[in-house]
């Protein structure tokens, strides 16, 4: 298939070198010039210097940014990928960002007789590079249907959450339960340490039972040694964090808990910590 990746960030980067290795034709585009000539040096593909010109050579574009701002820059301005979009291409964006940005940029396709699905992903640096990702996706089944044989090059599951938006609501829900679960499992290594119990004996025994998770059998060693360079900054999990707590807002909802961890991020982000990945979540006790 003919695939635009656009956006080569932590995450863009490998999605769309496994896109590429699993044999689509692939047109690439980046912010920083530098990263997309770096990303050729590494995989088969072509690049175009703006969003527009990309979307025109493609019938599949695949979107990775930063957040609310970024899209509307790269979909809708003068040089914007909607503007080079032929009717009938296809938008899919695996940016965490606003339920309220996807469905503007759905209408906005929609104008130009395109679609457009939101198609967030979990699984961190590791799971992009290594093809595993989760994707939750809002939108017309049809047009997943369509976007599958591209987001199976580098997801082990993607499934449908509802229309338009819906995709951005079940991230939202994936980091408030990661903050939520870090939360608990940075008090239970600091008993642990304080207790004298051999961490990586504990992490062993309890990943098997009621305890378990993926943070605590991938981080709780880490967090233990002082280790906190696994990819997803804070930087961008105080951002994932804040579009929850405003949708909640808008909601009516109350999140208390999540509040605390947002407030601990933010934190832990003013004293240098703001690239380190959401581990380090365990330097907050230092401040109670």
């Amino acid at each position: 298939m003919k695939v635009s990746f656009l956006g080569l960030g932590t995450m863009g980067y490998p999605m769309a070198g496994h896109v590429s290795r699993a044999g689509h034709e692939v047109v690439v585009y980046n912010r920083t010039l530098q990263k997309a000539q770096l990303w050729l040096q590494d995989y088969q593909g072509r690049l175009s210097k703006t969003p527009a010109e990309a979307a025109q050579q493609s019938d599949i574009v695949l979107t990775c940014v930063g957040n609310d701002d970024d899209l509307r820059q790269l979909y809708l301005s003068d040089q914007g990928a909607l503007h080079g979009a032929k009717p009938g291409t296809l938008f899919v964006d695996h940016t965490t960002a606003s339920a309220e940005v996807a469905r503007e940029l759905a209408l906005a396709a929609q104008a130009k007789g395109c679609c457009f699905i939101d198609a967030p992903v979990s699984g961190g640096q590791a799971g992009a590079e290594n093809g595993v990702l989760t994707v939750m996706i809002g939108g017309d089944q049809d047009a997943i249907d369509r976007a599958l044989p591209v987001l199976e090059c580098f997801s082990k599951a993607c499934t449908r959450m509802g229309d338009v938006g819906a995709g951005q609501l079940a991230k939202m829900v994936n980091q408030i339960l990661v903050g939520g679960v870090l939360t608990g499992l940075s008090e239970g290594i600091r008993f642990a340490e304080k207790a004298g119990l051999d961490i990586p004996t504990l992490v062993e025994t309890l990943k098997h039972g009621a305890a378990g998770s993926w943070q605590l059998e991938n981080r709780g060693e880490t967090m233990a040694q002082d280790k906190f360079d696994f990819g997803f900054a804070i930087e961008w999990m105080c951002k994932d964090l804040g579009i929850a707590l405003e949708q909640a807002q808008k909601m009516g909802l109350k999140l208390p808990y999540t509040e605390v961890i947002d407030q601990d991020y933010r934190a832990l982000v003013g004293q240098g910590y703001g690239r380190c990945d959401t581990s380090v979540l365990i330097k907050a006790l230092d401040n109670k």
